[in-house]
């Protein structure tokens, strides 16, 4: 039998709040206010232990390095493979030492499987947060900031990439390393990139959903927030930046976390 923990979550009050960024990238505009219920959502990431109760409880397939995703394609997959390395699981055991760690090499599919898992385990309905759930969860009530501690970029608050030339020294760390946001989540931006569940929608901003919006109905894209630590490029970082990616992508720096309704 696997004994799994209630999950660690803070809920999130209802409310409205300015979604995107007027001085940003295309897809955050327009800035527009969007209204969001009342929901919880787990204070840290998803780490390798949990998981590695789901692989455990349901024989799912551990993270590992089969097929390459499309990000890793156009002469990278070397690097990838090599970056990957220190997250493949062995023997359905998670790499050493890095137990308190977000999971990685987890696809949108794995974290749905996840979720669905947890919900049959703990009898209530556990699901990826939506890109309007996350953003605002992120800002921690802050309105308009870049950041969830303000307009100026604080290295001292995220795990990411401030010297390229470390790289492939450097690592996800252990989450809650850094000081949680004013909701009390910690890893919202940086440590690892997280899957949404919406749809990527370029334009989806300019139609006006205001009322829990969860994206378009069907794309060819998927979404992952937040940053990471391997991103060196600050601009990533923001509370409002809209990673879009591959539905195959899995990565070493892409992880997730749960929410739930309130």
């Amino acid at each position: 039998m696997t004994l799994v923990a209630a999950p660690n979550l803070a809920r999130i009050p209802a409310g409205d709040f300015l979604m995107g960024a007027a001085d940003a990238e295309a897809d955050e505009r327009p800035v527009h206010r969007v209204t969001v219920g009342e929901f919880l959502i787990g204070r840290f990431p998803v780490t390798n232990d949990e998981y590695a109760r789901f692989v455990r409880a349901t024989g799912h397939p551990a993270p590992s390095v089969s097929e390459l995703p499309l990000v890793a394609s156009g002469g990278r997959d070397d690097a990838f493979r090599e970056l990957a390395a220190p997250y493949v699981w062995q023997n359905a055991h998670p790499p050493s030492a890095h137990g308190n760690h977000p999971v990685v090499l987890v696809r949108y599919a794995d974290a749905l499987a996840y979720c669905v898992w947890f919900s049959e385990t703990i009898l209530r309905v556990v699901r990826l947060p939506t890109e309007a759930e996350w953003e605002k969860a992120a800002r921690g009530g802050a309105e308009g900031n870049r950041y969830p501690w303000g307009n100026d970029f604080d290295p001292t608050c995220c795990s990411y990439l401030a010297d390229a030339a470390v790289k492939r020294q450097r690592g996800t760390r252990p989450t809650g390393t850094y000081p949680p946001n004013a909701y009390g989540l910690c890893d919202m931006i940086g440590n690892v990139w997280e899957w949404v569940s919406d749809w990527y929608g370029a334009d989806y901003y300019s139609l006006g959903e205001s009322l829990d919006p969860s994206g378009p109905p069907a794309g060819s894209l998927r979404i992952v927030r937040g940053g990471s630590w391997v991103t060196g490029d600050i601009s990533m970082l923001r509370c409002s930046y809209r990673h879009k990616v591959p539905p195959d992508t899995y990565a070493y720096s892409v992880g997730f976390r749960i929410a739930c309704a309130a």
